[in-house]
């Protein structure tokens, strides 16, 4: 299963339009996870989430609490903490640290990553969307933290969370060799070593397979055939949605554009085989992140060989 994409919450789509039934939620069995600087509060003795009480968070202002999505057990909620004095007595214990989720997702399972990365995405889309952007108005949050509404009486117009879609592809060709192999590539700015399946967003106007031509062309002037879609996975660092495909290359002539790519290749599955992992210090070739779709696409690939 794709990290960052069990959702086992549910989000409570009709309910949490009733404030009423929000305060309820807050005020009953709820369980808080605190966002600062989009950073996750993370116990680091035992690498999970550190979740508190309704009772642990009474000294925090909570008008702008977020539902996250309520279980059998819980309702959970998300709540921006970024610049409150009341952090400093929190982090008195050593075992409490403000992480990145890119940092701690991989230790955490399945339902808690995705917890985790969802009150992070709507902390950072709530601290961007402060002021409308018809007319600049301040907004406010509504509807559990889902929607925010201009408090311009003359506009009061709602907006809501954006997902960015961006598609991320691996490209496959047969060689006359007669061995098949993937088209990767790595930007300057990432790990020595480390090389990913191309991606780019999604221009307006466009299908997601077109999308995966141009970027492939772009970025490494290779002509894609048979676009196939795999998978899909949430990535809110800080807001996208990547959508996974594999291609055939009908071009085998690599011309990376700079500004995108430092370096693009043609590798086998064996020449994969010998690949270092993600985060190793030894120099050569090293596959993504493992919580990654790109990760997911190679390890399709490799799984999948053609007879």
């Amino acid at each position: 299963m794709l990290h960052y994409s069990y959702m086992h919450l549910n989000r409570a789509s009709n309910e949490r339009k009733d404030q009423q039934w929000i305060e309820q939620q807050k005020n009953s069995n709820s369980l808080w996870l605190l966002i600062d600087k989009d950073r996750n509060l993370v116990n680091v003795a035992c690498s999970e989430l550190h979740l508190l009480t309704f009772t642990q968070v009474s000294h925090f202002d909570k008008k702008n609490a977020i539902l996250l999505g309520v279980d059998e057990q819980y309702s959970y909620f998300a709540l921006d903490v970024s610049g409150s004095e009341h952090t400093t007595d929190l982090l008195a214990s050593s075992e409490l640290e403000f992480v990145d989720m890119r940092n701690i997702g991989l230790q955490l399972d399945y339902n808690m990553a995705s917890v985790g990365v969802l009150a992070r995405g709507l902390c950072y889309w709530h601290k961007t969307h402060r002021f409308c952007g018809r007319c600049g108005y301040t907004n406010e949050s509504i509807e559990g933290g889902h929607a925010r509404l201009c408090q311009n009486s003359q506009c009061r117009h709602m907006t809501f969370p954006r997902t960015d879609p961006a598609v991320i592809m691996l490209i496959t060709h047969t060689f006359e060799d007669g061995i098949e192999r993937c088209l990767m590539g790595r930007q300057a700015n990432w790990p020595e070593g480390v090389y990913s399946t191309l991606a780019g967003f999604v221009d307006p106007g466009e299908t997601l397979e077109q999308a995966v031509i141009r970027e492939v062309k772009e970025e490494a002037n290779i002509d894609v055939t048979d676009v196939e879609y795999i998978a899909s996975q949430p990535w809110p660092f800080p807001s996208s949605l990547m959508l996974g495909f594999i291609g055939k290359a009908s071009t085998t002539d690599i011309k990376i554009d700079q500004d995108d790519l430092e370096d693009a290749q043609w590798f086998s599955r064996e020449q994969l085989n010998a690949f270092g992992q993600w985060g190793d210090t030894d120099s050569g070739f090293k596959l993504t992140r493992p919580d990654s779709i790109s990760r997911y696409l190679v390890e399709y690939w490799r799984a999948h060989i053609k007879v």
